[in-house]
């Protein structure tokens, strides 16, 4: 099995790396309340997803 000659860098090391920073979430507005949501998901404010009502948030626990 082939074994490299010299230890790597952590100039290269970190090079190699670059690539597995943490990205931003793309954020979108819904249309319905206007919060901020993610896209292609149902907005955690009013419950929709693309007009259409997915889950109702009108529970009463009393």
């Amino acid at each position: 099995m082939a074994l490299p000659k010299r230890r790597q860098s952590h100039s290269r090391t970190r090079l190699r790396r670059s690539h597995d920073g943490l990205k931003k979430p793309g954020i979108s507005v819904c249309p319905e309340c206007g919060e901020p949501k993610e896209p292609h998901r149902l907005c955690g404010n009013c419950g929709k997803y693309r007009g259409r009502t997915v889950y109702s948030l009108d529970v009463d626990l009393d």
